[in-house]
């Protein structure tokens, strides 16, 4: 006669197979999130990387001025900007292409070095930092090339699926 304590081998089984599957099946979800929260993280790397490549060219598109092809220089500049910053500079178009092409200007510049300072939460905007220097030559007057050294604080809203400047402040 058996005894009501003792298990049989095929419950055994049985049951160390339905431990197994509850295992593999915990372990399966919690890859599946991981996988998820892995492919999130790298999306916003991307997006911050993005903000701030965004920032550079807009700097360096800024500082890219020839009284040859001031009126590209200024509609690029445009084009890559939103809100404040684009209406600002809009403002000053028409002055900087006059006074651009009466002294024969060639201005260029490099950015030195950029970061993110923030992010919102939404991914929306960003604020990013720029050093950048440029120098401008004039071929109507004969005066030495000047330098300038640029400390921006460049403020990014996202249009789309591209990041626009919509504010730009010079910083100590």
């Amino acid at each position: 006669m058996a005894s009501h304590g003792a298990r049989s081998p095929r419950r055994s089984r049985a049951l160390v197979l339905l431990v197994l599957l509850v295992l593999v099946a915990a372990l399966g979800t919690a890859w599946v999130r991981l996988g998820g929260d892995l492919d999130e993280a790298r999306a916003v790397a991307r997006d911050r990387r993005a903000a701030v490549e965004a920032a550079e060219r807009y700097a360096l598109t800024l500082m890219a001025v020839d009284y040859r092809t001031v009126d590209q220089d200024v509609r690029r500049v445009i084009e890559i900007s939103t809100g404040q910053a684009r209406d600002e500079y809009a403002k000053g178009a028409e002055r900087l292409k006059a006074a651009t092409r009466e002294r024969k200007a060639v201005q260029t510049g490099v950015v030195r070095a950029a970061g993110l300072a923030s992010m919102d939460e939404s991914g929306r905007t960003a604020q990013v930092l720029v050093v950048a220097d440029s120098v401008i030559r004039w071929e109507a007057v004969k005066t030495a090339p000047q330098e300038h050294f640029y400390r921006w604080s460049v403020e990014l809203t996202k249009v789309g699926e591209a990041w626009s400047v919509s504010k730009l402040e010079q910083v100590a």
